[in-house]
């Protein structure tokens, strides 16, 4: 690290969390289209679901990097940084039970891994075989060094929410020494 960044860190720790929360949320957002838009693989319902913790912390994460730099309240900053730790330990926990599934560890939800129900008759099953594009959940559409992608999300959410509660930490003894 340079010593800019190293000074900016110190002098402004909830504003550099805010910053790499950000930063590295949209690029694993951007990932995730790439996969999905550039090279053609279709996200399962538990891949949709994953990307929610980073719609919601990348713009709250902007808010407080933002709200730092304009003198916003403490409790605020606080309060938004634990929202985001706590948010991307919820995603961590899907992200391994999402590879869990894939492994076949256990079962998946219904929606994307059981078997097709409800099909009708035999006259209508191709008609309504057209309208199905399931993707199921127990599949791991790209695996690298043994991890899914399922995997590295749960790997960058617990990274996230450590850098959260970091910035939440200091953010919280600052608050405590001033007292």
């Amino acid at each position: 690290m340079t010593d800019i960044t190293t000074d900016m860190i110190r002098a402004r720790p909830v504003a550099a969390a805010a910053i790499a929360i950000a930063a590295v949320g949209a690029a694993t957002i951007l990932g995730a289209w790439f996969f999905q838009y550039g090279l053609g693989l279709k996200p399962c319902p538990l891949c949709l679901e994953q990307r929610y913790a980073y719609y919601f912390a990348i713009p709250l994460a902007a808010m407080v990097a933002l709200g730092d730099q304009v003198g916003a309240s403490r409790k605020v900053l606080l309060a938004a940084l634990i929202a985001i730790a706590l948010g991307m330990l919820w995603n961590a926990g899907l992200g391994v039970y999402h590879s869990g599934v894939e492994w076949k560890w256990w079962a998946g939800p219904q929606e994307c891994s059981g078997a097709l129900e409800g099909l009708g008759s035999a006259g209508g099953l191709a008609n309504r075989l057209e309208s199905f594009n399931v993707v199921r959940c127990d599949d791991a559409a790209w695996r690298f060094l043994g991890l899914s992608l399922a995997g590295y999300n749960a790997l960058i959410s617990v990274a996230l929410a450590a850098i959260a509660a970091w910035a939440a930490a200091v953010e919280w003894r600052a608050r405590t020494t001033d007292l």
